[in-house]
């Protein structure tokens, strides 16, 4: 695997985790300035996330890495992404474009988070789409729950 270097986030926390995964998953967006992008189309996404925090678990983890492919890689695998509740169309959400799928992973991850004991943060989350294009959502310090 080409290892991949993304921008770094400037933090004080003790340490930082990153992990690296691969999903497959379909979306639309039906909307003409979509272009070709309003049919049904798949793609392997690959998703960065970046976790930082002062204080380990019990087990001497931020978190258990495969406990992270499990919130993200579980929920949104093989799967067609508008058919998820947070793709929906509404006055919250738009559909599922590669910044939505982001910050949306990102609230998925965070939710979860702050469950922990330890409260690890996620401060980035990168989603590319294509070997040429991907987003970084960074939350501002208030997003986190």
């Amino acid at each position: 695997m080409l290892q991949q270097f993304y921008p770094q986030v400037p933090h004080n926390f003790r340490y930082e985790l990153n992990k690296d995964m691969h999903l497959a998953a379909a979306h639309f967006i039906p909307d003409e300035r979509a272009g070709v992008c309003q049919n049904v189309h798949g793609h392997t996404y690959f998703i960065n996330v970046t976790l930082a925090g002062d204080e380990l678990d019990e087990t001497g983890f931020l978190i258990n890495f495969k406990e992270l492919k499990e919130i993200i890689h579980k929920r949104y695998d093989h799967t067609i992404l508008n058919d998820h509740e947070e793709f929906q169309v509404d006055d919250e959400e738009p559909l599922p474009t590669t910044e939505v799928v982001a910050k949306s992973i990102w609230n998925e991850v965070d939710k979860q988070l702050a469950k922990r004991s330890n409260r690890p943060y996620c401060l980035q989350l990168i989603v590319r789409e294509t070997p040429t294009s991907y987003v970084v959502y960074r939350p501002k310090e208030e997003d986190h729950r």
